[in-house]
């Protein structure tokens, strides 16, 4: 099956053509993030057409913010201003002539994972992004749930000490520090005790991250993916130190499986993992 994934940013549209699992052609170009709707439209529309394929089955787009499935309308789109409803589905379809499927792109990390990476073995699993913030998506019986607007499983955003659960779990945990995480997981790559410190710090935030979701969920997995979990051997210890100390169900913790994503193009394959999860 053929089928093309578009991963939306504030900088950047990438559109790529997939065959299998095979990545055949991709173009990026810049996005006119300070421009009117209609032309951030039709940049999207020019990047499909730079890896379009008569044969496509369908064309997947995540975006960086909500969908409303039910009117199939995007909303509220981060750092593109004047994205604040546009029907991309009805306009795409119109323009392309193919299903067009829209969701938040932090469910399309976890239905990436479930077709093209880690997320295979699992039929319930929940994929967590861990970047600038926290993101999730969540898969059930082999299918993504994404709730109403596209935004069910935002952990992130649960109360948590005095912020939430995103300012102590992401790249915002350094920022409250007034420190730069890439040039922390550096200086912990070469044995900083200070930068070791800060990151088993951070994995027993994450622990209690990853616990909200085994409460909320109780999946089979939990796969993490975004810049931060690129650090996941410098965590890794304080995160299971915390479940190993402060989580009462054991057999839970012992039954889970928690992993770092390893899956490259995640972005793009899942954007177009949207039209598998919609016709299988």
């Amino acid at each position: 099956m053929k089928i093309i994934g578009v991963d939306l940013g504030g900088t950047k549209i990438t559109a790529a053509l997939i065959e299998g699992e095979e990545l055949v052609k991709q173009y990026t170009c810049q996005t006119p993030y300070d421009q009117p709707k209609m032309v951030v439209v039709d940049a999207i529309a020019d990047a499909v057409s730079q890896v379009f394929d008569p044969e496509i089955a369908g064309i997947g787009i995540g975006v960086p913010g909500l969908v409303d499935l039910e009117t199939q309308q995007v909303l509220d789109v981060n750092n593109i201003p004047s994205w604040d409803v546009v029907p991309l589905k009805q306009l795409l379809e119109e323009r392309l002539g193919k299903q067009v499927f829209v969701n938040n792109d932090a469910n399309c990390f976890a239905i990436g994972e479930k077709y093209f990476g880690k997320g295979k073995p699992y039929n319930n699993f929940v994929g967590i992004t861990l970047g600038t913030g926290l993101g999730a998506g969540i898969i059930i019986n082999g299918h993504l749930y994404s709730g109403r607007y596209c935004g069910a499983g935002e952990f992130g955003g649960i109360y948590y000490r005095d912020a939430s659960i995103e300012d102590y779990c992401s790249g915002k945990f350094f920022k409250k520090k007034n420190l730069n995480g890439k040039e922390m997981a550096e200086k912990a790559a070469r044995g900083d005790a200070e930068a070791l410190r800060l990151f088993d710090e951070l994995g027993g935030h994450i622990g209690h991250a990853i616990a909200n979701v085994v409460f909320a969920l109780s999946p089979e997995a939990v796969i993490l993916g975004g810049s931060v979990s690129q650090s996941f051997t410098l965590f890794e210890k304080g995160m299971r130190r915390f479940f190993e100390q402060d989580f009462p169900f054991k057999r839970s913790y012992k039954n889970l499986a928690i992993e770092a994503s390893s899956t490259s193009n995640i972005a793009v394959l899942g954007a177009s993992s949207l039209v598998l999860d919609a016709l299988t």
